[in-house]
């Protein structure tokens, strides 16, 4: 059985290796804005709204499917202020993800629509007078965009992100609206 795993592990990869070296890599820039909302169990919720940016890489198998791993920057605010404390917030992840991507034309430039989906770890840190805490926790996002890509290197895009996080009764729920840019290699 052990050997019979093994080499259809071994197929699989070279079918992956074959694949690969037909396609190209990638570098990605996103900025945009964030809305997050803080659910607090039997507390209630609030959100706010911050600059949002990601940085993505990784590799497309052909003009249609890729695999990414990306930061992405979602929150760094005040939380709470007064005359005798402070507290700020902030929101990260790092993600690793696949995407889908369907042009309008056959010769893969001009307008695109894609998906993109995969797992984040999200980190949500406190800094205050009373002390420094961060918890992170591991859960799926996904995305939608549209763009046009001018060369087989270069292309733009307007996506939308969602993310989510849970640190103990609180609930962050991101919603991302961003322009990237994309440049292939």
């Amino acid at each position: 059985m052990k050997k019979s795993l093994m080499a259809a592990a071994a197929l699989m990869l070279c079918g992956l290796s074959a694949s690969a070296t037909a396609g190209d890599g990638f570098v990605r820039a996103e900025v945009g804005q964030s809305k997050v909302k803080a659910i607090l169990e039997d507390v209630g919720s609030s959100h706010d709204k911050d600059t949002a940016y990601s940085l993505r890489g990784g590799y497309w198998f052909n003009p249609n499917f890729a695999a990414e791993a990306s930061y992405s920057h979602f929150y760094d605010r005040p939380l709470f202020k007064d005359g005798q404390g402070r507290a700020d917030g902030k929101l990260s992840a790092i993600g690793l993800g696949m995407i889908a991507k369907e042009h309008a034309t056959e010769t893969d430039l001009g307008f695109f629509v894609q998906l993109r989906a995969g797992i984040a770890r999200s980190k949500f840190s406190i800094r205050s007078t009373q002390g420094n805490d961060s918890e992170t926790s591991n859960r799926p996002y996904y995305g939608i965009g549209a763009g046009y890509d001018f060369s087989k290197t270069f292309g733009v895009s307007l996506n939308y992100d969602h993310n989510r996080a849970s640190v103990g009764a609180l609930r962050l729920r991101t919603n991302t609206l961003s322009l990237g840019l994309e440049a292939r290699f």
